[in-house]
């Protein structure tokens, strides 16, 4: 499948827009991963624990948005954005979601 953070994609015509589509995770830290990244905290920088639950939400939630694509039938997603939400300093929503649209041709 296409996805592309654009709104048009080169290698076909948009022929029909299907409507929105988007993946949900909500994350929380475990304790360990938790308690490591706040030392780490201290000391500025990069911190390896959280950017990994960060990624790993990042991934699943934009599966989840390419899986409700595949259901409506769309060759591609446009539009395609990252949004997060923090409910507490433990718990954090992200959202993957574009446009699916079908190609002429495919």
């Amino acid at each position: 499948m296409i996805i592309t953070t654009g709104n048009d994609v080169a290698m076909g015509e948009i022929v029909q827009y299907l409507g929105v589509v988007r993946g949900i995770v909500v994350r929380a830290t475990s304790i360990g991963a938790g308690f490591i990244g706040g030392l780490k905290a201290l000391g500025g920088g990069n911190i390896e624990e959280f950017t990994r639950i960060c990624e790993a939400a990042r991934q699943d939630a934009f599966n989840r948005m390419v899986q409700h694509a595949h259901e409506l039938g769309a060759d591609a997603i446009i539009g395609m954005r990252y949004d997060a939400t923090e409910f507490s300093d433990t718990i954090t929503e992200v959202l993957a979601y574009g446009t699916a649209v079908k190609l002429k041709n495919k």
